[in-house]
């Protein structure tokens, strides 16, 4: 039987919420006329919870990442405790601070007491629990060991928080530091260089080769730098428009994965999410081929999932996966080697594991070492810059100087 939510009114008029069990929505009404109740409204139980998870991320938005990340370890802290799940998603609803978290847990809740399982119900919320969630949540109901499975899942997203914290914060310094150069620079292009050079221009003298470049380049930022600007915001949201079509992000993650620099960061960190993914999943108790098609979902760079495409095809025709991660051109070879050692051994999660460990660390330190060199550099260029603007407006106070005194 499928549960139906009900508005109907009573014999006295007053309105009756409540839900009811039938095979089908007219059984439904025939039974509430049975029980003397005139149905206003009668619509299966999941349609309304998913419009109202629509009017939910309309008015409230979605939860962000610390807040799914802070309710897994709620839940997995409740579960472990022995307390049955709808109470425990109650309980992490009701000490919720945010009301999107209140709302979107209360109805998940809902969904479990209509006799659905924890991972049908986070189902009907897509944005907030993605793939590789739900995937460790159908293991762990699976296997009977939901609660050590929320308490990894818990662990996996707190690390992968943390990364990402770490990449946020690593790069807004040097960010700022560009943005900062970028604007001095154009101010003393548009206002500082014209006025001074202004003194010059009426004497009649010729001016220094480097002056009249600085000249003209002042000329270009105050007439066409606000339209550059302009088409330069049309170019990147053009641009951000086109990633969205398959095929030209593909040729694009390409390109990205040959770069010097980025290129290794890129394969560093698609590798080590990869890894810790798979090592979370299989440690849940999820099937390899299951584990990578969540793994999947997660990497952001269209080669990696193309590479990972690839392997479960070749896992599907008997392959193991140390023998498809060698095969494989996208992902190090020191990961198959890991894979292999794992599967010998019989701790492939845990190889895995490790290798996540290594590959974050190598791009924590080389990030934090390109990041060392970055700051500088761009240090040294902004003063390459204005020196070179000081340059331009001594030369002509030099070469009037000289002639003064012969």
């Amino acid at each position: 039987m499928a549960a139906f939510e009900y508005e109907a009114l009573d014999a006295d008029g007053k309105t009756r919420k409540g839900i009811i069990s039938a095979d089908s929505l007219r059984q439904a009404r025939s039974e509430l006329k049975r029980r003397k109740l005139f149905p206003v409204s009668v619509a299966a139980a999941h349609e309304r919870r998913r419009a109202a998870s629509r009017l939910r991320f309309e008015r409230h938005g979605r939860m962000g990442t610390r807040d799914v990340t802070l309710l897994t370890r709620q839940l997995a802290t409740l579960v472990a405790a022995s307390a049955p799940v709808e109470e425990a998603l109650q309980m992490v609803a009701l000490q919720a601070e945010k009301p999107v978290v209140k709302r979107t847990m209360l109805a998940i809740r809902a969904r479990v007491m209509e006799g659905y399982r924890l991972s049908a119900a986070l189902a009907e919320e897509p944005r907030t629990f993605g793939s590789l969630y739900r995937a460790m949540v159908a293991a762990g109901e699976s296997s009977g060991a939901l609660g050590p499975v929320l308490e990894r899942l818990a662990d996996h997203l707190e690390k992968s928080q943390q990364l990402r914290s770490k990449i946020i914060t690593s790069l807004t310094y040097p960010f700022f530091l560009a943005l900062v150069a970028v604007g001095v620079i154009a101010a003393l292009m548009a206002f500082v260089v014209p006025k001074v050079v202004d003194q010059f221009t009426g004497m009649g003298q010729e001016l220094p080769a480097l002056t009249n470049a600085m000249i003209a380049a002042s000329h270009a930022v105050r007439t066409l730098g606000l339209p550059m600007l302009v088409a330069l915001l049309l170019g990147l949201a053009a641009f951000g428009r086109a990633l969205q079509r398959e095929e030209f992000r593909r040729r694009v993650d390409r390109v990205v994965l040959r770069l010097p620099v980025v290129g290794r960061l890129v394969r560093d960190l698609q590798t080590a999410r990869f890894a810790r993914t798979m090592a979370t999943l299989l440690a849940s108790g999820c099937s390899v081929l299951d584990g990578l098609e969540a793994s999947r979902q997660i990497l952001r760079n269209m080669m990696f999932r193309d590479a990972v495409g690839d392997m479960m095809a070749q896992i599907r025709e008997g392959s193991s996966l140390s023998a498809a991660l060698r095969r494989s051109k996208a992902f190090p070879p020191m990961i198959g080697y890991m894979a292999a050692s794992g599967e010998n051994s019989g701790r492939l999660d845990d190889m895995l594991g490790k290798a996540a460990q290594y590959l974050e660390r190598e791009f924590e330190d080389f990030t934090a070492a390109a990041l060392s060199l970055l700051e500088p550099a761009i240090i040294i260029v902004m003063g390459g810059v204005v020196a070179t603007i000081v340059l331009s407006i001594l030369l002509p106070i030099l070469r009037l100087n000289s002639l003064a005194l012969t």
